[in-house]
């Protein structure tokens, strides 16, 4: 069984034919899937898509690339969320920085303001950085967050992916590591632990070597699966085991 550990079903792109896409994916292995909302309005569609199936898995949070759409209440609204379906969500999440962005000081008071409510929630976290991995695990740290969670879409080094595996986080893989050119990741997966990472598309997002323009899905996790498991000299039967237990460990899911 393979999990996709990070997918926005809930987008636009996959209304019109949003279960094939899922059977699809099923018919990759793909038995779960884990979906986090970006803003206070698309948190409706996320919990309506967790009640729809028991093999679909939500997070609450505010993205940093919608910062613009995150109004003077949207973290009081993401707070009453988080109280109000504790029972259906399985982390806080998508928040984090992207130092692409504009505006580093408002991100970084938003990222700050969600690790105090996963604190305060018990919430693991699914964080979204982009060339920012040591300054993130410095704010993860002082956070001192009672659960770990997941570094969605990781791309750096050796070293940072220690730091964020000793705090108590583990490595989300997807599209970027099936690329040939993309030498330094690929080292630092073949050497992690197995217990290290776990596998993602970001569907839509993030399209895997070879279907460029293409809209990603959960069922290409598998080929994730299958180069991940190329690297580390293992089998996709192997990495799907490691992976699987890593999601229900870190996101306490019972699949």
């Amino acid at each position: 069984m393979l999990i996709d550990s990070h997918c926005h079903l809930d987008f636009a792109d996959f209304t019109s034919d949003r279960e094939a896409v899922i059977a699809r994916a099923e018919q990759q292995d793909v038995s779960a899937f884990v979906v986090p909302a970006t803003t206070v309005a698309s948190f409706p569609a996320v919990l309506e898509l967790v009640d729809s199936s028991a093999s679909i898995f939500g997070a609450l949070g505010l993205h940093p690339y919608f910062l613009s759409e995150h109004g003077d209440d949207a973290l009081a609204a993401l707070h009453q969320a988080l109280d109000q379906h504790a029972g259906q969500i399985v982390a806080l999440g998508e928040c984090g920085f992207d130092a692409r962005l504009a505006d580093h000081d408002a991100q970084w008071q938003l990222f700050e303001a969600q690790l105090s409510m996963a604190r305060e929630f018990s919430l693991p976290v699914i964080v979204h950085c982009v060339r920012a991995n040591d300054e993130v695990a410095k704010r993860l740290k002082q956070a001192r967050l009672t659960r770990g969670g997941i570094i969605h879409a990781f791309a750096g080094s050796q070293v940072q992916a220690q730091r964020f595996l000793e705090l108590g986080f583990v490595l989300g893989l997807g599209g970027s590591v099936t690329y040939p050119r993309a030498n330094k990741l690929r080292a630092v997966v073949a050497s992690l632990p197995d217990d290290g990472f776990v596998l993602e598309t970001d569907s839509p997002d993030m399209p895997l070597c070879g279907f460029q323009g293409q809209r990603n899905e959960p069922s290409r996790v598998a080929k994730v699966a299958d180069v991940v498991a190329e690297l580390r000299s293992s089998s996709r039967h192997d990495i799907a085991l490691s992976t699987t237990a890593n999601v229900q460990r870190i996101l306490q899911l019972n699949v």
